[in-house]
């Protein structure tokens, strides 16, 4: 995998959303919920402790999920792009 740029929202925005193992996500500052999969829940928790290693954050995926780096780095990608739309 190469060293990608991926933006997320702040770690302070993402830090505040109460997470559930049912895939629950609640932003007590909005009153919003959301719904994720279990990927969207394991990436929602590596991102509240994020230090902006996106090669340590692919790995964690990948070894949770036990898939090749171009499918967690895909999967990565695409729900920052979420995260960016609903946590500006």
């Amino acid at each position: 995998m190469t060293a990608r740029q991926v933006e997320f929202p702040k770690t302070e925005v993402l830090q505040r959303l109460a997470l559930s193992d049912s895939g629950f996500v609640f932003d007590p500052l909005s009153g919003a919920s959301y719904t994720v999969n279990t990927t969207g829940i394991a990436l929602l928790r590596r991102l509240q402790h994020y230090d902006g290693d996106i090669t340590r954050l692919v790995a964690g995926l990948r070894t949770e999920f036990e898939v090749d780096a171009a499918v967690a780095e895909q999967d990565t990608v695409e729900f920052a792009g979420v995260l960016r739309s609903y946590f500006k």
